[in-house]
């Protein structure tokens, strides 16, 4: 049984995996880890991701587990070719997303759309290279943007009305985001199948995106892709 644990700027986050299938996971709003189950099978290893310093009663918990405990970074070895230049500055889950959808999907170009505070795009070649990647602000980011920039705009909330085109200031806003950011999205995606006709899209993310029909095919949603490409780095590692 492995432990996966990731550790956000709000949410503490558990995942125990057999193999490669997820049997349970949960969360809490801190950055302490006595609330994880204990395991119902002996523990084969722990790895753990943070954007935090852990307080010392994490540490604590950690260094009493009965297994080894991986501090995920970039210096990790993973089953890709990291090609970032910068690797220092990646954020681990981009490159937790992207083993990710390597474990699922091996030996094809690869795609990965985290669609989050930020949405990211990273691209994975066929023969296992991570080759980098592109950031754009996410969803709430776009419409706070608009709230800070042009006072004379009511503030939007995301969830609303959401007519092709807006008929009125709020749905003209909620619209312009919401699709403006589907068609950047769906661009991508027709760039890079044209490119690679083999291609597939794995999206993952808080933010739901209703694609249309015609580009559905080849795309795979998956929430936990970021735990099950962690999982994916710890079994790399434990291998005989």
């Amino acid at each position: 049984m492995n432990l996966v644990i990731d550790m956000g700027n709000t949410f503490s986050k558990y995942y125990y995996f057999e193999g490669d299938t997820m049997v349970s996971h949960g969360k809490r709003a801190d950055h302490l880890l006595d609330f994880i189950p204990v395991s119902p099978q002996p523990l084969s290893a722990a790895i753990v991701s943070t954007v935090v310093t852990l307080p010392s009663e994490a540490e604590q918990w950690l260094n009493a587990l009965p297994c080894p405990v991986v501090r995920f970074s970039s210096t990790t070895p993973i089953p890709l070719r990291n090609a970032y230049r910068t690797p220092e500055t990646l954020g681990a889950d981009r490159l937790a997303a992207a083993v990710g959808a390597w474990s699922t999907q091996p030996r094809h170009p690869l795609l990965v759309i985290d669609a989050g505070s930020c949405v990211t795009f990273d691209f994975v070649t066929a023969d296992g290279e991570y080759v980098g990647g592109n950031i754009t602000p996410g969803l709430h980011a776009r419409l706070q943007a608009i709230d800070d920039y042009f006072p004379r705009l009511p503030h939007v909330e995301a969830e609303g009305a959401l007519p092709e085109l807006g008929y009125d200031t709020e749905t003209a806003i909620r619209a312009g985001v919401i699709q403006g950011l589907k068609h950047e999205i769906e661009g991508y995606i027709a760039h890079y199948k044209a490119k690679y006709p083999e291609l597939l899209v794995f999206l993952t993310g808080g933010d739901e995106i209703n694609f249309e029909d015609t580009i559905k095919s080849g795309i795979f949603a998956d929430q936990f892709l970021v735990p099950r490409g962690l999982n994916g780095v710890l079994n790399h590692l434990m291998k005989p």
